[in-house]
């Protein structure tokens, strides 16, 4: 009589795979642990991998089972998550969640930190995670949504959340893009708990997905004891989602910034997207209006050739006179480019240092009128440069 075996896989190998394990578990009703490695790195790391496979195996209860691993040079976190999600797939250690060692958690972020670049990293992609925050973006999205396959979606969501936990990513802010509502809830349980700083929530229509999204964040930080704030952006990406800016913007206390998802809206109008970006004039300045209104930054869409470096420059300049605030990108060479086309030219703050130097001058003397030279400055002049210069502080361009 043959053993009742239940047989799954997760994970990839090859020659063209880094970072990455292909696990195949195929359970039985007794017999032991049988573990077959093939790893780039056996004469250094075998018995570790086989060690760490036994201890994830055991927290799962899986007692008998035959496993073979294909390993492209995973990191543990990496190798935790391929062998939890392929024991999910055949059926096994369901409800159980194996974490990898954690790294300390960085500050909690601010809600009106700097967010002028933010690098997408596909949720499916280990090779990325490690050295995403060394190209120096603002934030690190790890995504779980357009960037992964559907048939990935429930390995990305534990390759995610074992990376919250394990992987130091600097001084970036650390964030999610979840999926569609309603499979992005299923998301939230499983990352939430490893506190990530922001939730990208896409394709947000009404203030209903906004305040869904909330409502499980709470739930799940309440199950956890968690306080660390947990933030939000929604991503407007169709034609409704533009004519509910303000409200979709206003939903939540926790929501930080919105933006805007070109792609889509574009295909929701059935027009092509340009590199002028013409068609989505009116839902840009839309989106910056109503963010502006309801007190959180607007933060514009990606610039998607990747190597038109001058196209995105002249569209990140554009953005920024706008009223945009940063914006997204997909390739760690956009992030320099987009730093320098949001921060504030010497020859701006040179003339904001005057005015609020002439601002504090007036003040001290007693004196209602401001004036640089022969012009009379405004209020709203020195309130914009005031905040020109806070933004140069935080950007480290002025002390």
């Amino acid at each position: 009589m043959h053993d009742r075996a239940l047989v799954a896989e997760a994970g990839r190998s090859g020659p063209e795979v880094r970072s990455d394990v292909r696990v195949r578990i195929e359970a039985r009703e007794h017999g032991a642990i049988e573990i077959e490695l093939h790893s780039r790195v056996e004469p250094y790391y075998g018995d570790s991998i086989r060690r760490q496979a036994e201890s994830v195996l055991e927290e799962l209860g899986i007692r008998y089972a035959d496993v073979q691993m294909e390993d492209e040079g995973a990191l543990p976190f990496v190798i935790s998550a391929r062998i939890e999600a392929a024991a999910r797939r055949a059926g096994l250690g369901q409800g159980t969640r194996v974490l990898p060692d954690g790294v300390t958690l960085p500050p909690a972020s601010a809600r009106d930190r700097i967010r002028r670049s933010r690098l997408y990293v596909p949720g499916s992609e280990p090779k990325y995670f490690i050295n995403a925050a060394l190209h120096g973006p603002d934030a690190v999205i790890l995504d779980l949504e357009d960037s992964v396959h559907p048939g990935e979606k429930d390995t990305a969501r534990l390759l995610v959340r074992n990376a919250l936990r394990a992987v130091d990513f600097l001084d970036c802010e650390r964030m999610v893009r979840i999926n569609q509502l309603p499979m992005g809830l299923e998301d939230l349980d499983e990352i939430v708990p490893e506190s990530p700083d922001l939730i990208l929530i896409p394709k947000t229509e009404t203030p209903d997905h906004v305040i869904a999204v909330e409502k499980r964040i709470a739930e799940v930080k309440g199950d956890y004891g968690i306080t660390r704030p947990t933030w939000l952006m929604p991503i407007l990406e169709t034609a409704l989602g533009i004519e509910n800016a303000f409200f979709i913007a206003k939903a939540s206390e926790k929501t930080v910034a919105i933006t805007i998802g070109l792609e889509d809206y574009t295909a929701d109008l059935g027009v092509v997207k340009t590199r002028s970006g013409n068609e989505s004039l009116f839902a840009r300045q839309r989106l910056v209006n109503a963010a502006h209104a309801a007190g959180v930054q607007a933060i514009d869409s990606v610039f998607g050739d990747l190597g038109d470096l001058e196209g995105l420059r002249a569209w990140a300049a554009n953005s920024r006179a706008l009223g945009f605030e940063g914006m997204g990108c997909v390739h760690p060479l956009h992030i320099p480019v987009i730093h320098e086309a949001f921060a504030p030219t010497s020859v701006e703050i040179d003339r904001a240092r005057k005015i609020v130097a002439a601002y504090d001058d007036a003040q001290a003397r007693g004196l209602a009128v401001v004036s640089l030279g022969s012009k009379m400055i405004d209020l709203p002049v020195v309130q914009r440069a005031l905040k020109l210069m806070a933004r140069a502080q935080a950007m480290g361009l002025v002390y």
